[in-house]
């Protein structure tokens, strides 16, 4: 739920600007098919789309509607690679073996899902002109020439600029050095969600909002997957519920730490204000603790994003610190109108990699896509359906790992406002 501050302006940026679609009708009734999917986001209408398109019967359901949680609220880039580990730490993780799959699908995630979008012919505004990460402390610039260096040696294709690159791509001041990737990109995310769903209802996939799961169970060979007024009995299940996963799977919403990513929108800006920023399509993202992520749109509005946290009320916070932070890096917006202001859950995993489970034959769970869910998403929805029709584990870019709670998460979760304030404390000294 999004209040009080963020309903001080209209939705988000991405439901504004959207074209209109009619809601999903709620499952009624009881219905049979092949592979039930929950959750109407990236993941599941993508695993619902290549199971259409293979002939296999499917049906969706959602609380909510088509990209009603973090797939039509996340920052729209779409940034290649896995975060935080460098490629020996996910080696040592998931093995040799896997982890040459897993590279490959990371590293050609966003060509994959251009790819896709093209081939659907999705109209998503969706542009690939490379995706600029700035270094905010010297320490960060180091680590960036060797993180850069290890991805190229498996095929990153990215080069480390300095500060004038930076300032030249970027038109801010702040940063004196920064790595670019030229498969990154951008999407606004709620049409890629609807096209999505257009494509996959084309192939005979069927798609029900407003229909949140009340039970799962196994009864004999078949999973029963009741709503408030319909069931949906299936040969295999796929959820897809990521940072709005609840106890439908026992230990799912456990083994996931989810964190409140906001952003905001200001008016289309004049050419004068917005010239520099950003001037050859980039988006941008910096490598602070708490880190900012910002584009430009095509009519010129700027969307800046960062760490938000909801009160005990729901209630979303952060986005005094966004302007302030979109002022000091880009000084051009000082005084601009923030018309829009919103977020969503996304979900964080204990090893920073996203999680493929299987608790029970016929149950298939995907989440986990620590800040790369636009791309990761994509490519873990067309594995889970390779894998409910029978993909072998040993072909697949994601390990099947068992499903567990997270050390202490409560205590983590408890604590992450507190966590939040120190390291943006570090990060403050550091840029200073």
């Amino acid at each position: 739920m999004i209040t009080a501050e963020a309903t001080t302006a209209p939705a988000s940026l991405w439901a504004y600007t959207a074209p209109e679609t009619a809601a999903n009708p709620p499952l009624r009734g009881d219905h049979s098919t092949d592979v039930a999917v929950i959750g109407a986001g990236f993941t599941g209408l993508r695993a619902a789309l290549h199971l259409a398109e293979a002939g296999t019967r499917v049906i969706v359901v959602d609380a909510g509607d088509v990209g009603a949680g973090a797939s039509g609220r996340n920052g729209g880039q779409v940034n290649p690679m896995l975060p935080f580990n460098a490629p020996s730490k996910i080696r040592e993780i998931v093995g040799a073996k896997t982890f040459e799959r897993l590279a490959e699908a990371s590293l050609g995630s966003a060509d994959a899902l251009f790819d896709m979008i093209r081939r659907y012919q999705i109209d998503c505004q969706a542009r690939q002109n490379g995706w600029l990460r700035v270094n905010h402390s010297n320490a960060a610039h180091r680590k960036a020439i060797a993180d850069t260096q290890n991805w190229n040696a498996i095929g990153a294709e990215m080069e480390v600029i300095d500060g004038a690159e930076v300032r030249r791509l970027s038109g801010s001041d702040t940063y004196q050095s920064g790595m670019v990737n030229p498969r990154g990109g951008a999407v606004q995310p709620l049409m890629l969600a609807q096209g999505l769903a257009r494509v996959a209802r084309d192939r005979g996939a069927r798609i029900h909002g407003g229909s949140a799961v009340k039970s799962l169970s196994r009864q004999g060979d078949s999973w029963v997957v009741a709503t408030a007024h319909g069931r949906i009995t299936a040969q295999s299940v796929i959820v897809a519920t990521n940072g709005y996963s609840d106890d439908l799977v026992p230990n799912l919403a456990k083994s996931v730490i989810p964190i409140t990513p906001v952003q905001i929108a200001s008016d289309p800006l004049p050419e004068d204000v917005i010239a520099e920023i950003l001037p050859h399509g980039h988006t941008i993202s910096d490598s602070r603790r708490v880190i900012m992520y910002a584009r430009r749109e095509p009519d010129n509005r700027m969307v800046y994003g960062g760490h938000g946290q909801p009160d005990r009320h729901g209630n979303l916070g952060g986005f005094d610190w966004l302007v302030k932070d979109a002022e000091r890096v880009f000084p051009q917006l000082r005084g601009v109108t923030w018309r829009h202001r919103w977020g969503g859950k996304i979900a964080i995993t204990d090893d920073h990699l996203p999680h493929l489970h299987e608790p029970k034959p016929g149950l298939l769970v995907g989440l986990g896509y620590n800040g790369r869910g636009v791309a990761m998403a994509n490519v873990m929805g067309r594995v889970l359906a390779e894998r409910a029709m029978g993909a072998a584990p040993e072909t697949l870019p994601f390990p099947i790992t068992s499903l567990a709670p997270i050390p202490l998460r409560n205590a983590k979760v408890f604590g992450l406002p507190h966590v939040i304030r120190w390291m943006r404390f570090l990060d403050k000294i550091e840029t200073r």
